[in-house]
Formats: structure tokens, C-alpha cells, sequence
């Protein structure tokens, strides 16, 4: 009687156990089902949006960039890579460099580079200023950076104020006079001489070769408009107040004049004196 009532109760624990694991086996496969229809939900919104969001991230060039982008593939490909990427051992990347960077090497002619030295030498532009401009705008499109505001670039500027911030930030490397001066490892502060507002304005955005970059946090837009104004009217005027300027190259060339001049002509004047005493 005991091992009969064992085995019924057995069996109704068993029966009574059933639904549990048949409700248990669906809440699984429901939370199954759930769940590949949540991916197959992200996936088909995925599918929907990224292409318009990859549309959006890479607008299409203007007429002005395209035009730049077949001089770019045509001269610059070679060293900068398809894209502006950049090639190693030949030419940095030009991703966010902007277009004050491109301004200022293309239209002083040194890019392209001859070859590959220590600096890249100012000389002739290869390009028209409507070819510089294109290959700018190409260079700004792609990657963005600072850009060379248009207009007059000296307005309202002050002459005052413009030389005694050139005397801060540049007169160390361009020399006092804006004649440029010797670096180190073969570098060096080219002359000031031959560079335009435009020129200039760019050289203090992008910082090309050993020079700092002067955003407009550190210096201004006004206080740009000073220094390039100090430069191109009161630098490379003719007028010099000290009299010869002996070529503007600084200190050297002075001290070598007072020695040839200064020394030599005592030294006669005490042997002079010292024959007729």
C-alpha cells in the first residue's frame, strides 16, 4: 500500500509540475521572439537613416572645391595622398589644416616643394590666385581649419599698437627690421619683404614650418590688422631714421660697420696724434 500511495503522489507531483515547465519554456521563447524582433527593428532603422546621415557628413563640393580637387589630383596627390590623408615620408595630411595653410604655401610658391629639404624656400607660384583660391576652398571643404577673412585686412588698424606687438611676437626669429634671421637644424625666419596681407595673415593662423600659431585667442583680429599694418607701412618704407640702413639685417652688419669705420679710424687718428706729438 505505501510503495502504491509513493507512486501516485509521484505522479501527481509530476503532473502538477508540467504547466510550470511548459510556462516557463514560453516566457523564454517569447523573450526570444522579443528580442529578434528588437534587432531586426535597429537594424531596419539603421538601414533607413544612415545613409542620409552619411549624406549628411559629407556634403557635395562646390563648384569652386571641384575645380581645386582636379588641380589637388593632378599636383598634390603624389606627396598628400587621395583625400588629403597625407603619404608617410612624403607629405603631411591636410585634414583640418584649412585653408589659410594651402593659401599661404601655394600662393608664396612653396608648394609644391622642388624637393625635399630642411624648408621649403620661398619662390615663383605655380599657381593662378583664382587656382590658389580653388585649391583653398577644396582643402577647407574636405577637412575644415581656419580661413583668411576677406576685405582689408588693415582697417582701423594702429601703427603704434601693431609695432610694439611685432616687437613682442616676432622680432625674435623675423628680426627687428622684418629681414628674417637664422634657426636652427637649417630653418629659418624667412624675410618679410615679399609677403602680401593676405600672406601674412595666414602665416600667423596656420604656423607653417618653426613658427607658432597665433589663433585668435592669442592675438586678435584687430591686433593682426596692427602688425600687418606696421609691417607693410612702416618696415618696408624707405625712410630710415637711423640714417644707412646697411641692408637691414641687424646688429651684425652694424657692428662690422662701426669696427671697419669706427675702430680703424681711431686707431689712424691716435697714430696721427701720436706723430705730431
Amino acid at each position: 500500500m505505501t510503495s502504491d500511495n509513493d507512486r501516485r503522489r509521484g505522479l501527481l507531483a509530476r503532473l502538477r509540475g508540467r504547466p510550470v515547465a511548459r510556462s516557463r519554456g514560453r516566457r523564454r521563447l517569447g523573450a526570444a521572439v522579443r528580442l529578434a524582433a528588437a534587432l531586426m527593428l535597429a537594424g531596419g532603422a539603421y538601414t533607413l537613416f544612415a545613409p542620409g546621415v552619411q549624406a549628411q557628413e559629407n556634403p557635395p563640393l562646390s563648384a569652386a572645391a571641384n575645380e581645386g580637387k582636379a588641380l589637388f589630383d593632378v599636383s598634390c596627390v603624389t606627396c598628400h595622398g587621395r583625400n588629403a590623408q597625407g603619404v608617410a615620408g612624403r607629405g603631411p595630411s591636410l585634414i583640418g589644416v584649412g585653408s589659410a595653410s594651402v593659401e599661404f604655401q601655394v600662393s608664396s610658391g612653396r608648394m609644391p616643394m622642388a624637393r625635399q629639404e630642411a624648408q621649403a624656400p620661398r619662390k615663383k607660384p605655380q599657381f593662378t590666385d583664382e587656382q590658389v583660391r580653388q585649391l583653398s576652398q577644396y582643402i577647407q571643404e574636405l577637412g575644415g581649419g581656419p580661413e583668411v577673412p576677406h576685405g582689408n585686412l588693415r582697417e582701423g588698424a594702429d601703427l603704434a599698437t601693431g609695432g610694439e606687438l611685432f616687437r613682442i611676437n616676432c622680432s625674435q626669429c623675423h628680426a627687428f627690421s622684418a629681414g628674417g634671421g637664422a634657426l636652427s637644424s637649417g630653418k629659418y625666419a624667412p624675410s618679410l619683404y615679399p609677403a602680401t596681407d593676405r600672406q601674412i595673415y595666414a602665416a600667423m593662423l596656420s604656423g607653417p614650418q618653426n613658427m607658432p600659431v597665433f589663433g585668435d585667442n592669442q592675438i586678435s583680429p584687430q591686433e593682426k590688422a596692427d602688425i600687418i599694418a606696421y609691417i607693410q607701412e612702416n618696415l618696408k618704407g624707405t625712410q630710415d631714421q637711423g640714417g644707412f640702413n646697411l641692408g637691414r639685417y641687424g646688429p651684425s652688419t652694424e657692428g662690422l660697420a662701426a669696427f671697419l669705420v669706427g675702430i680703424v679710424a681711431l686707431v689712424f687718428a691716435s697714430l696721427w696724434i701720436a706723430g705730431k706729438s
